[in-house]
């Protein structure tokens, strides 16, 4: 059966229930049918048999035992009724009618006539005369004085019977057919509906693809929570649970999504089925990136389904990728620095300025002596270090300076401010400090830091052209930036990490009529 496809199957199985339900009902209609015809045209014989008994003609030629009378007296009723037959017999069971004359005086044949001639009694019997099968109605014939002077046998031929079931059974067996017709129209219709609602698969492809669908949804780090029309949960996978501080055993399907999540917006998009991207909700005191999209049957919102992310993965990730994106520029650029002047120095050996050479290394050697010196005495964080030299050779691929304050010192840095995160601060407004600086065709970027006092502090000077007032908040946002360029995202990543260390940043203006940007980062952690 399993090789069949399941509209075939269902067809084969529609088909065999209808022949199932009519055998049963038309063998119980005809066994009834049967029945109760031998019931009612054994009561019919009685009656018959009674009346014939009582009749006073009948009883005249049974206490004569006159035979001719009595044969035409039973074949008159018979032709008057519908009876097989109409037998007389005496008190002795004597035939004194029948059916076939040349029987008239032989014994009553079918054992059935003891309880009318011996007690009296009517009744109704099923017997094999010699006529052949029979339901037999049996009534003795009384005398005015009580005495029993024969009885009368009316019968019914079976064969009438089943000539009778068998026109029945013909009709069953038509509407059994015309059923299973119907039933094979039916089934190929609700196959084709069957399939169509179930997108043409079958039943092991269907368990195949909710096998993938639960693995899928598990092996996602978002969460998911899908609901129906009346907001109550029907999926959720374990990131969910998790990032809702939710016990994994605790059951939500068939909750409303408001008792789980009071803030939940799901059954406000149920209503306006407009998909939400993107948006930045607070649940359970986590802010998370969510994004809602409504499930369609057509034209109809039939449920809807929301992912969702904290938001410090997010922007763990963008740190990581800014993290690596500055690396990757501190390799670059110290590539590009150090093949310049190895170039320049090997040009000075081939013209025989060997002498110009010798000082170019030294000048070289001494600069970056210098500054890595400084960064040894004054800089405890290696990560830190790294970022700096490297920012140190950038300027210097850009034609830049990079003057940092030999006053400066950053020693090492309180268990909650990561090292990655000053890395993603200092390096983003650098940045932001060599382009501003390039586009004003300046000449250097000036960096000082400390760790005196409560506060590390950070501060980086460019010679470019300052940030109105109006825009000092505004250049924070996303994406919000006078150029092209990193500047969109840098100095907002900076805000953000400021905002998550509890830190703080202002902007003012130079001498020179540059931007001076200053942040502030508490050593105690806020409770």
């Amino acid at each position: 059966m399993n090789r069949f496809k399941i509209s075939t199957r269902l067809m084969l199985m529609m088909c065999l229930l209808v022949l199932l339900q009519t055998a049963l009902l038309g063998g119980f209609a005809l066994s009834y049918l049967a029945s109760s015809l031998e019931e009612q045209i054994g009561l019919r014989a009685l009656q018959l048999a009674s009346m014939i008994a009582q009749t006073p003609a009948v009883r005249e030629a049974a206490r004569a035992h006159d035979s001719v009378r009595m044969q035409t007296l039973a074949e008159e009723l018979r032709e008057a009724t519908d009876a097989s037959f109409i037998a007389v017999g005496d008190e002795t069971g004597i035939r004194l009618a029948h059916p076939l004359p040349e029987r008239i005086g032989l014994p009553m044949v079918g054992g059935d006539n003891i309880r009318a001639l011996e007690l009296g009694q009517s009744y109704i019997s099923r017997a094999i005369g010699s006529l052949g099968p029979s339901v037999r109605g049996k009534a003795p014939i009384f005398s005015e004085e009580g005495d029993i002077l024969g009885v009368v046998s009316v019968g019914y031929l079976t064969t009438s019977l089943e000539h009778i079931v068998l026109r029945y059974q013909r009709i069953v067996i038509g509407v059994t057919l015309a059923l299973l017709l119907l039933s094979v129209l039916l089934a190929v219709w609700i196959s084709r509906r069957f399939r169509s609602a179930i997108f043409g698969l079958e039943p092991h492809q269907i368990a195949r693809l909710f096998e993938e669908r639960n693995a899928t949804l598990e092996s996602v780090r978002e969460g998911i929570i899908a609901v129906n029309t009346e907001g109550r949960i029907t999926t959720f996978n374990q990131a969910a649970a998790a990032t809702l501080g939710l016990s994994p055993s605790e059951p939500l399907s068939g909750r409303p999504i408001q008792d789980v999540l009071p803030d939940s917006r799901l059954p406000d998009m149920l209503v306006s089925g407009e998909p939400e991207f993107d948006r930045e909700l607070i649940l359970r005191g986590q802010t998370l990136i969510v994004n809602r999209i409504p499930i369609r049957d057509g034209q109809k919102v039939i449920g809807g389904v929301a992912s969702f992310r904290r938001k410090d993965e997010l922007d763990q990730v963008s740190r990581q990728l800014t993290q690596i994106q500055q690396y990757a520029e501190t390799l670059r650029s110290q590539t590009h620095e150090y093949a310049n002047k190895l170039h320049t120095i090997a040009g000075l050996i081939q013209i025989g300025a060997s002498d110009r050479a010798l000082e170019i290394i030294g000048q070289e050697t001494r600069e970056q002596q210098a500054l890595l010196r400084w960064l040894v005495d004054s800089v405890t964080e290696p990560v830190l270090s790294g970022c700096l030299l490297g920012k140190y050779n950038r300027a210097h691929e850009l034609g830049l300076q990079l003057l940092i304050d030999p006053d400066s010192h950053m020693g090492a840095l309180p268990t909650h401010v990561p090292a990655e995160r000053i890395v993603t601060l200092l390096g983003n407004l650098l940045d932001n400090a060599f382009e501003a600086t390039l586009a004003a065709q300046g000449k250097q970027v000036q960096l000082s830091m400390t760790d005196l006092g409560s506060d590390l502090i950070f501060e980086v000077e460019d010679q470019g052209t300052g940030v109105p007032v109006a825009e000092r908040e505004r250049i924070f946002q996303r994406g919000v930036s006078g150029k092209s360029g990193s500047r969109g995202i840098g100095l907002h990543l900076v805000r953000q990490t400021l905002t998550q260390l509890g830190g703080e940043i202002t902007v003012s203006e130079t001498t020179g009529g540059g931007a001076r940007f200053t942040a502030y980062i508490p050593k105690e952690a806020a409770v």
